[in-house]
């Protein structure tokens, strides 16, 4: 498994958690026009959960970047190495 597979599969599980859906799949292109709850407020929730998750601290200019949840993945991945 690389390492690029083991954040999206951590990440799989923060999304379920964070939007309360066990079925919800997490794809690269993912964006928030794919989850109809994933507005602003839950956007922050998310980032909240996925640092604690990761035990990273993500600023606002690199969440702001990110386009889609393969960049999310990208990021996490060289935070982690």
């Amino acid at each position: 498994m690389t390492v690029q597979d083991e954040v999206m599969a951590r990440l799989t599980e923060v999304f379920r958690d964070v939007f309360d859906d066990d079925e919800l799949t997490v794809f690269p292109a993912m964006t928030a026009k794919d989850v109809d709850e994933w507005d602003s407020l839950m956007h922050i929730t998310l980032v909240l959960a996925v640092e604690k998750e990761f035990a990273v601290k993500l600023n606002a200019a690199e969440v702001g970047k990110l386009e889609n949840v393969g960049q999310m993945v990208e990021l996490l991945a060289r935070k982690a190495a």
